[in-house]
């Protein structure tokens, strides 16, 4: 990697001592060293350990760390490099030291660049940030929503709740919706979380239409797309929901939108919105689904703009891929009530009035936990409605870390899973993958013969019939790949396809970016089908409905024969092969993993290695952050 002066643009110009060292080794690239240096001249300070440290703290955002434990980092930092190196007998200073002269630096303490905590050091803007999140949730939690009618609130979940279960957990969690201005829905895919929002809106609606005007809602999330099934969720639940109709009319007028565009998206100012802490959101309930996909920065802009009289619930899975930028808020707001109800006990006895359900019995573990206002309005749902038990069971066992029984349920190859362990990487991998291949095919003959036919329905029931995922989007285990393998698998096997021309029919779309005029998100997919003679559209699905588009008016799409497992997200399909890059892949992590498997519905193929299995269950993504312990103590 070499500039024009055939100089390492790795590297760091005029770095020395420490921090060329870590440069060298892919510690540290160019920008971590050059920002070290540039703090140690503002402050000024040229010690060589405080300057590493600083190094250490820029990074740990571009790896999606709020901070870096300066403790840990010796035996969990990693290197860019692609060589093997021993980063274990670079020069680390002596953590005794390292400690007392960051606390002296001039550079660390209240009003400067850095941040130290214990053994953990910040850069000012995410450590302000984590403390602000963290006084801003507890202080919504700390306090019951006011007004709520229990009676009212008791016959509403007898009407919309149907499940014998007790407890139904479906219904605890709407209860404490309603009761807290804080509260989370937290679990799986299919394990019935939108639904259930649903279900809060309608109850809040009604604790309303006998106390005042409705409640203004906000249907938010951080993609288009999931925004957009947010919004489908609720109107499909609103129509089958026994509701009065002004209830049923009131769900169906509600529009999701991201969290940016909520919250007053300024194009001048990336960091900055309309709506802050003194120009508060005027909505009553503030919901955000897709919640795992919500940073740390975005999150502390959220929650400064939301009423302290109002409601806000999150929405999602704390199992699955993070942020792309840093922090992990929603796995940190769940903490360990992923394991269990972790609720006070004035909130349990308002909880299970409100249900009318016997809640499970705390033991001394969790009683000792049981002491954050976070934890009063945290439900967590494990009952699966969506896919086979097999998938739920892999799963499981994905989640808990569990390698001998995901191979073995893998192996076992019944109930709609199916291993292949194929090196994808290597030469002649795709001729390997036989039952992925006939999948692909008999869904692409379907897709095309559709698109071919113009009934566009078809062929959209078609495209979320199957779907390819990699962990990459480039190299030999990457989507662009196996796109083109795809390709030749049809054009070998299906009589006139060629994937010739920017609009062939029969060519599946995925959506990149967000086009507001159209209704169209990045992550949404739809198909080129037939529209005439010489002429063609692009069919989506709206709502239920099918929406077709000129090509014409289209300025960002890709073919999507195989994608990301990130881009994946909120998305489900009939089948899925998932194709796992090797062992040693930096990307490669249980909630990679369990995020790809979660996907499937029906059936599921995954193609790789135990030896990449094994390390993807054995590496559980470990963000540094304190936002856990400033919400629960621990």
């Amino acid at each position: 990697m070499l500039d024009v002066d055939g100089y390492d643009i790795r590297l760091a110009r005029g770095a020395c001592g420490l921090l060329r060292e870590f440069n060298e080794a892919g510690v540290l690239t160019a920008a971590d060293v050059q920002v070290a240096v540039r703090l140690g001249r503002l402050a000024p300070t040229s010690e060589e350990d405080v300057l590493l440290g600083a190094a250490l703290a820029v990074r740990a955002p571009r790896l999606g760390h709020v901070c870096v434990d300066l403790a840990k980092i010796r035996t969990t930092v990693s290197t860019d490099l692609d060589e093997p190196i021993d980063l274990q007998a670079l020069p680390w200073p002596d953590e005794g030291l390292w400690f007392d002269r960051l606390r002296d630096s001039p550079l660390v303490g209240a009003d400067r660049p850095l941040h130290l905590e214990g053994t953990t050091l910040y850069l000012d803007r995410f450590w302000s940030e984590e403390r602000q999140v963290a006084a801003d949730l507890l202080a919504l939690a700390d306090a019951p929503a006011e007004g709520v009618d229990l009676e009212l609130l008791a016959s509403g979940l007898d009407r919309l709740f149907f499940s014998e279960d007790e407890p139904d957990f479906q219904r605890l969690a709407a209860s404490s919706a309603v009761l807290r201005r804080f509260s989370v829905i937290a679990g799986g895919p299919g394990t019935g979380k939108t639904t259930t929002v649903a279900r809060v809106l309608a109850l809040i609606d009604e604790q309303a239409a006998y106390g005042g005007r409705p409640p203004l809602v906000a249907l938010a999330a951080p993609t288009g797309k999931a925004a957009a099934r947010l919004e489908e969720a609720v109107h499909q639940e609103a129509h089958r929901l026994p509701l009065e109709a002004e209830e049923r009319a009131r769900l169906l007028q509600l529009r999701g939108m991201t969290l940016h565009r909520l919250l007053g998206f300024n194009p001048g100012n990336r960091s900055r919105f309309r709506h802050h802490r003194l120009n508060r959101l005027a909505h009553d309930v503030v919901v955000v689904d897709e919640t795992s996909m919500v940073s740390l920065s975005l999150m502390a802009r959220l929650v400064e703009a939301v009423r302290s009289d109002a409601r806000l619930i999150l929405v999602g899975d704390p199992e699955q891929l993070a942020s792309v930028e840093a922090g992990a808020v929603l796995g940190d707001v769940v903490g360990p009530a992923s394991h269990g109800l972790l609720m006070r006990a004035p909130a349990m006895q308002a909880l299970a009035s409100a249900a009318r359900q016997h809640l499970p019995e705390q033991d001394a573990t969790t009683s000792r936990l049981a002491g954050s206002p976070v934890g009063d309005g945290v439900v967590m749902l494990r009952r699966v409605h969506r896919y086979g038990g097999n998938i739920a069971r892999l799963a499981e066992a994905i989640q808990a870390g569990d390698g001998d029984g995901v191979v073995s349920l893998l192996a076992a190859g019944v109930g709609g899973v199916n291993w292949l362990p194929v090196d994808i990487a290597a030469d002649g991998a795709a001729a390997e993958l036989d039952l992925v291949r006939f999948a692909a095919v008999a869904i692409g003959r379907r897709l095309i013969e559709a698109a071919r036919a113009g009934t566009a329905r078809e062929a959209i029931d078609a495209l979320g019939a199957f779907r390819l995922l990699c962990a990459h989007r480039r190299g030999p285990a990457g989507a662009s790949t196996w796109m083109n393998v795809v390709e030749r698998w049809l054009a070998a096997e299906i009589e006139g396809f060629a994937a010739d021309g920017t609009w062939y029919v029969g060519r599946p779309l995925l959506v990149t970016e967000n086009d507001y005029s159209l209704r169209l998100y990045n992550g949404d997919t739809g198909v080129v089908v037939a529209a005439g003679p010489g002429r063609v559209v692009a069919a989506f699905e709206r709502g239920g409905e099918v929406v077709e588009v000129s090509p014409t008016r289209l300025a960002s799409v890709d073919t999507v024969y195989a994608m990301t497992v990130h881009k994946a997200q909120g998305s489900q399909f009939d089948t899925v092969a998932v194709l796992l890059p090797a062992p040693d892949s930096p990307i490669l992590t249980r909630e990679l993993l369990y995020t790809a498997v979660t996907r499937a519905q029906r059936q599921l193929f995954v193609a790789g290695p135990e030896e990449s299995i094994r390390a993807a269950v054995a590496r559980p993504i470990a963000r540094a952050s304190g936002l856990r312990r400033a919400l629960w103590g621990e």
